[in-house]
């Protein structure tokens, strides 16, 4: 699947169409929906995907490693309530991932053919009961306005940017900032996507790996997450990741006032050769020759890529935003 936006900037045509005969036309949709709104939400996306196509062979599309969400633990919030959506059609449910210092969990999903350009799907969890009785009671107040929905629609709110809870008090919102930016960022920005992965070993005709991926986009200015170094390696060498810090993007409270808060990112992977596959001709490596899966240490600093793009909110009532 083709997931990636053409090299027109025009966001109302960002997602391609190629329509192979193994992707069930209902995921293929739901799928696009997503990105749609990802691409609304993240220019920079649209920017940097245009800038690899045109990089590549021929202008050859993007292809996404995986695409990531965030989640709540509570009843009918949680990794579930949109791994549900993706096991129906046959996505695989793999690792969990601890993450206790984030007082976070994450399952990923591998597609039904390794091989298809389908994305696999991480998926985290905040563990709400880990946190604070004053964070714990600010969560569950909004959680509770979804009544017997619950989780039940959170694959339509990716799919149309509805938070489900609707808007946030912004006292409540400063309060879970300043205990867990995980949290803030769930409640303001609901089951939207949090970030998108370009596969770089599957851009034809790329050279240079991810270490030319990062110059690309640090000579034209894109910020990059530093944390563990640009780029973040498994201990067997066989991952390498980097990410963009995230755009900011306006989000209205429901005392009437707005603010510029972080949105979405772009993140990079590298999957390199296992092994018993290195005397393999380049032209015949598929993707399950490849490091699956996903490590602790990288992700554990990708996720710092929304908490770098806080800095004072730029507040306004919501009547004078343009």
């Amino acid at each position: 699947m083709d997931t990636a936006p053409h090299n027109s900037p025009s966001i109302s045509d960002a997602v391609a169409h190629q329509k192979p005969p193994e992707v069930p036309s209902m995921l293929q949709e739901l799928i696009h929906r997503m990105l749609g709104k990802y691409w609304d939400r993240t220019p920079a996306a649209v920017t940097i995907c245009s800038l690899l196509q045109a990089l590549s062979d021929e202008g050859s599309p993007v292809i996404f490693d995986h695409m990531a969400f965030r989640t709540l633990q509570a009843p009918g919030y949680g990794i579930d309530s949109i791994a549900s959506v993706f096991t129906d059609f046959g996505y695989k449910e793999q690792d969990q991932l601890d993450f206790p210092n984030k007082h976070l969990r994450a399952r990923w999903f591998s597609p039904p053919n390794p091989n298809s350009k389908l994305p696999r799907i991480f998926i985290s969890e905040l563990k709400v009961d880990e946190l604070s009785p004053r964070a714990r009671g600010i969560i569950h107040k909004y959680l509770e306005r979804t009544g017997n929905a619950k989780g039940r629609y959170s694959a339509f709110c990716a799919a149309t940017g509805v938070v489900p809870w609707g808007l946030l008090d912004s006292d409540d919102y400063d309060a879970l900032l300043e205990e867990d930016e995980y949290a803030a960022w769930t409640l303001t920005n609901g089951y939207a996507l949090n970030h998108t992965t370009v596969a770089v070993h599957r851009l034809q005709g790329w050279k240079g790996g991810l270490h030319k991926v990062n110059d690309e986009l640090t000579n034209r200015g894109f910020p990059l997450n530093l944390q563990g170094g640009v780029i973040k390696t498994s201990a067997d060498g066989g991952l390498k990741q980097s990410a963009t810090v995230s755009e900011r993007v306006p989000i209205a409270f429901s005392d009437g006032s707005n603010a510029l808060l972080p949105g979405a990112y772009i993140e990079f992977a590298e999957r390199m050769v296992l092994p018993e596959f290195e005397h393999l001709k380049p032209e015949d490596v598929r993707e399950e020759h490849r490091r699956d899966g996903f490590e602790v240490g990288n992700a554990d600093k990708i996720f710092e890529s929304t908490k770098l793009a806080i800095k004072e909110p730029i507040r306004q009532p919501m009547a004078e935003w343009t």
